[in-house]
């Protein structure tokens, strides 16, 4: 057993944290200690947070037409892709996406394309239909990515019942500038503190495979650590055709089961919620990504990209011996 990753895995276990040297240490382990590795970060994974696996579904409530740059999204009106392009979803469809996914056990997701949601014709109809969701599905927290926030738009949302806000900070704040022009790191981490201060239930984390270093993914983890989110999402790049990394190579799946490792230990008592691209990446080993300390997946599609079938990953979770968890508001 290497007696390095064991160390480290001790000190999460006695209630320590890892420094910026030790999770550097971490990206570095080699094949051959892999598995030590992921040893270590499940069982960091069963001892804070248990076998109980978290799940979410999302629907596109608004798809493309986005004045944002960010490099990596299909739904930019900066770049010719294939993606879909609608304007906000009547109530009667979002609710439809909800009955579709009301019988598991899961969090109910509305996304929006787009900077924020400005209009007041959209608040309106976003705020009418979570109060038809929560007064239908009682058991379904519903929650929103919906752009950059401001206090009244938080307030709001929280007053029509919406318990959990998405908002990724994507990257490291070095490499934001390389992926996108048109908004700030700082807005994406404001954004974040102004859900938390709201009462949000807070799901925020990053793309990965975009070009960015070990120390990049790093300097995410803690940053998302400092901000004390309660979700972090583990999404790894499809490279979509027409946007600035279409040809990006893909990770490989060792690559994507240690930066999942990397962040349990960085975070060992955080839903770490394995998302986009992990069909493509993963392929036969995506079981794999709870042994490598994940505690939450998302079922179905995503946002332009298709998922899998929602019972293949409710299989997947009984073969394994764990259990899914019962979403809270």
């Amino acid at each position: 057993m290497n007696r390095a990753i064991a160390s480290c895995a001790e000190k999460v276990l006695e209630g320590g944290s890892l420094d910026r040297e030790e999770a550097l240490f971490l990206c570095d382990v080699q094949l051959s200690d892999i598995h030590d590795l992921f040893y270590w970060s499940n069982s960091i994974r069963r001892n804070f947070v248990g076998d109980e696996v978290g799940l979410c579904t999302i629907v596109n409530a608004r798809s493309g037409g986005c004045s944002e740059d960010c490099k990596f999204c299909s739904q930019s009106i900066h770049y010719e892709t294939s993606a879909p392009r609608y304007e906000l979803m009547e109530p009667s469809k979002i609710l439809d996406a909800a009955e579709a996914c009301s019988s598991i056990p899961s969090r109910f997701g509305i996304v929006t394309s787009g900077g924020c949601v400005e209009s007041c014709e959209d608040m309106d109809s976003i705020c009418e239909t979570i109060q038809i969701l929560r007064k239908k599905y009682p058991h379904l927290p519903i929650c929103g990515s919906l752009g950059h926030l401001t206090d009244s738009l938080a307030q709001r949302l929280r007053q029509a019942g919406m318990s959990g806000f998405n908002h990724n900070l994507e990257c490291s704040g070095r490499f934001f500038p390389e992926i996108c022009t048109t908004h700030t790191y700082a807005d994406r981490v404001n954004t974040v503190r102004m859900a938390k201060a709201a009462g949000f239930r807070v799901c925020s984390g990053g793309i990965f495979g975009m070009g960015e270093s070990w120390e990049d993914r790093v300097d995410l983890a803690f940053a998302l650590r400092e901000l004390d989110v309660d979700s972090v999402p583990l999404n790894f790049l499809s490279p979509i055709t027409g946007t600035p990394l279409a040809d990006t190579k893909q990770l490989t799946a060792i690559d994507v089961l240690k930066i999942i490792s990397l962040y349990r230990f960085v975070m060992p008592r955080k839903e770490i919620k394995v998302c986009g691209g992990r069909e493509g990446h993963l392929r036969d080993l995506q079981s794999w990504m709870f042994f490598a300390g994940a505690s939450a997946t998302m079922a179905g599609n995503y946002l332009t990209t298709k998922g899998r079938a929602a019972e293949d990953d409710l299989r997947m979770i009984e073969d394994l011996g764990l259990t899914v968890k019962r979403a809270l508001q």
